[in-house]
């Protein structure tokens, strides 16, 4: 997937990992709005994939793909068993977490942590690609605490590369592990788009993605024009319309106007099969809430999602109705004007 975005000169649009955010139905969704982004999973640990229940962990939709699997550890054995686990999967691309600054990770030493052991990065990154068959890359930070980023992230970089990675997505913040939350860490430090092109100069041969703090489809396409790849993370969650445009900006596909219905149609199906399996439809409709924002009738249809569907036996209908609330809130709109 990589080394043919390189051949042929075609950017990859991504949407980033998220905790607690990404997962199989909300990738599900933002599939039925872009054929081509390339899809996350939610960071899971090297750990819970030997010894949890794994098709919980990585059960997906078909419909997913292209789909990338990222996993959280530092120790290669264990990450090499949890990739012959998934391999069943078949994941398009394995992903090691060397950013995520949480309280949970910083216990488990990996996530961002790694950023201050590169050696240890670059053993796991070996192990990994000794086992996958999909391609194999890192996501990182441009350092952590008191490293300097110009020193910190080519090293880190260079140990990478030479243990076989095929990729890098850098978040162009530092992550601070004293003193600033999750939360903070993804706001206060400050960003730093320029380390990032400088490392696509040093390394033009290598793909090299970007990510944090992009809010939309014109600021990737910025960032596009010095780098291989982009992320949007929280954008692309809260307002998952902005990626209606993303298969034509970025892909070549022809400009069309978004089939909302058939949206409406396609998740009311899959909701139906969610639910016949035992689930829920707040385990879907959590997700799609946001999906309106700034369009007349999304209050009302964030209203109905967020309330209706927590009710017990709601089902596909209540996306209908708040699909309905936006529907005829706009044909109000063009009836006044």
């Amino acid at each position: 997937m990589y080394s043919d975005a390189l051949k042929n000169g075609r950017k990859i649009f991504a949407v980033a990992p998220m905790i607690d955010w990404t997962d199989r139905h909300c990738r599900y969704l933002h599939r039925q709005i872009s054929r081509h982004a390339l899809l996350y999973t939610e960071m899971v640990v090297a750990d819970a994939i030997i010894h949890g229940p794994r098709d919980r962990l990585l059960g997906h939709d078909a419909a997913e793909h292209p789909v990338a699997l990222q996993l959280g550890g530092s120790d290669p054995a264990k990450l090499a068993e949890a990739l012959r686990i998934a391999e069943a999967y078949r994941y398009d691309e394995i992903n090691l977490n060397v950013g995520c600054p949480s309280d949970r990770v910083q216990s488990g030493t990996f996530g961002a942590c790694l950023m201050l052991t590169p050696e240890t990065v670059a053993s796991c990154v070996a192990a990994m690609k000794a086992i996958s068959k999909a391609p194999v890359t890192v996501k990182c930070r441009i350092g952590v605490d008191e490293q300097e980023p110009e020193e910190a992230l080519p090293d880190l970089m260079a140990r990478v590369l030479d243990a076989g990675a095929d990729a890098i997505w850098i978040h162009a913040r530092k992550a601070w592990l004293k003193g600033l939350s999750p939360k903070e860490n993804r706001e206060i430090p400050p960003l730093d788009y320029d380390i990032v092109y400088r490392m696509k100069q040093r390394w033009p041969d290598v793909f090299i993605g970007i990510n944090g703090g992009i809010q939309t489809l014109d600021r990737a396409a910025a960032h596009l024009a010095q780098v291989d790849g982009v992320m949007l993370g929280r954008a692309a969650y809260q307002n998952a319309a902005i990626l209606a445009d993303v298969d034509h900006r970025f892909y070549g596909e022809p400009a069309v106007g978004a089939d909302w219905n058939g949206l409406r149609d396609r998740m009311m199906a899959y909701v139906e099969r969610h639910i016949g399996n035992g689930g829920r439809l707040q385990h879907v409709a959590r997700h799609m809430v946001g999906l309106f924002t700034g369009l007349p009738g999304s209050r009302r249809y964030r209203q109905i999602l967020s309330t209706d569907a927590n009710k017990p036996g709601a089902g596909p209908e209540v996306i209908a109705a708040a699909f309905a609330a936006v529907d005829s809130a706009g044909e109000r709109e063009r009836v006044s004007a």
